[in-house]
Order: structure tokens, then C-alpha cells, then sequence
């Protein structure tokens, strides 16, 4: 009873995304991040996607265009949302930190989320939901582990680096976790790491990276499957 109201309350989400004139994605067509391309070799073409925290869509247009995905789009920003319905992309204005309730479990092949997670009022809780909704989970976050963060509170600061560049005061960060504290989260829940890639600012990689990861690595993308998945 309870997976039929929950494929039903996904049938509603799926049609309020998609009842607009046109659905086909038409982003322009930039250069992809470096951190989105990488992601976008992990996703196998014509796989179902949710994009959670999604921005303007560049991702999901993106994957639409080269890997014939089916994606759909959580955003909370209004303006974000409008650029996504601009660019065709199947979007609903919904905040993150709410839940994934709407969603049936084992919706998507893919939960996408790209540095949101240390914004998050729960993050283990929304990793929880994803990995329900999603057959695999894809998350990126920045270091709190890197040198330069740790040199700048041994001079008694908060740091600002390339992957950390706010300020205390206006940050929207408030759960940051270094390499080492997110992998222990996974091995408490039994979540399995199935991709790992640790960049530098560039979104490169390096010898000391690989030497010494959480000291060396600025930001973290993992692809996740929950137990038994």
C-alpha cells in the first residue's frame, strides 16, 4: 500500500515537472565544469537522474545532450528555476533539507548532488534518502581536511580558500566534514564507496593527493550504493 502511494506521489512530481509547452532541454551549450565532467563519466547513457541542489540545469542539460539521460531537477532558488525552465529542463522549486518523500524508492538510477552537502541541515539524513530514492548516489563537498584550512585556524581563523571562499559571516556552510569524517559516515551506515576521486583546485590530480588525500585533496566526489542495493 505504502510503495503505491508513494509511485503515485512520484507521478504527480513527474507531471507538475513536465507540464510545461516545451520539455526538451535547450541549453546553451558552455564548457562543463571540470568536477560536473567527471561526474558525467560516471553516469551510464540513458539512465533516469535526479539532480538535487541543480542551479541553472547546466548538468542535466548536459547529460540530456550527450548521454540521452531522463533528468529531472530539485531547486530552491527562484531564479535558478526559472533559468531551468528557460533552458526546458524538468525542474521542481523544493528545499533539500525537506526530504525526498515525493519520490518512490528506487526511482532514479542516479541522485546527483554537487557541493550542497555541507549546507544541509542533516546531511546524513538527506544521504539516507538518496541512496532510498536512487539505485547510486553521486556527492561532491569541499576538504575541511586541506592544508590551507588547517593552517589558517592554526593561525586562529576561519579559512577562505578556492573551495571555501566565504566569509564566517555570510557562508552558507554549517556541517563542513573532511575525507577521512565522510568515509567513517559511510562505514557506520555500511554505505559502499564504489568511485572516489580527490582533486586539488584545479580539479586535477596529483602524487600528493595520492600520498596523503585528506591533507592534500580541496574537493571530494563519491558515487555511493546503499546496502544490499
Amino acid at each position: 500500500m505504502s510503495e503505491c502511494i508513494d509511485n503515485q506521489a512520484n507521478e504527480r512530481v513527474v507531471e507538475r515537472a513536465n507540464n510545461r509547452p516545451d520539455n526538451r532541454p535547450n541549453h546553451r551549450v558552455t564548457e562543463l565544469r571540470p568536477d560536473l565532467a567527471r561526474i558525467s563519466d560516471w553516469i551510464a547513457p540513458g539512465a533516469r537522474i535526479l539532480d538535487l541542489g541543480c542551479g541553472d540545469g547546466v548538468l542535466l542539460a548536459h547529460l540530456a545532450r550527450t548521454r540521452q539521460v531522463r533528468g529531472y531537477g530539485l531547486e530552491i532558488d527562484p531564479d535558478n528555476v526559472a533559468a531551468c525552465i528557460k533552458a526546458g529542463i524538468n525542474v521542481i522549486q523544493a528545499d533539500i533539507d525537506e526530504g525526498l518523500a515525493d519520490f518512490a524508492t528506487g526511482a532514479f538510477d542516479y541522485v546527483v548532488m554537487t557541493h550542497a552537502l555541507q549546507a544541509l541541515v542533516r546531511p546524513d539524513l538527506v544521504l539516507a534518502e538518496m541512496l532510498r530514492v536512487g539505485r547510486e548516489v553521486i556527492v561532491t563537498f569541499p576538504n575541511f581536511g586541506h592544508w590551507r584550512v588547517r593552517l589558517a585556524l592554526l593561525r586562529g581563523r576561519m579559512p577562505l580558500t578556492p573551495a571555501l571562499p566565504s566569509q564566517w559571516y555570510d557562508t552558507e556552510n554549517i556541517h563542513l566534514c573532511t575525507l577521512d569524517d565522510f568515509e567513517a559516515l559511510c562505514r557506520e551506515f555500511g554505505w559502499a564507496v564504489l568511485e572516489r576521486a580527490w582533486l586539488d583546485r584545479r580539479h586535477g590530480t596529483g602524487k600528493l593527493i595520492g600520498l596523503a588525500p585528506n591533507l592534500f585533496c580541496e574537493n571530494a566526489l563519491y558515487k555511493l550504493r546503499r546496502p544490499n542495493a
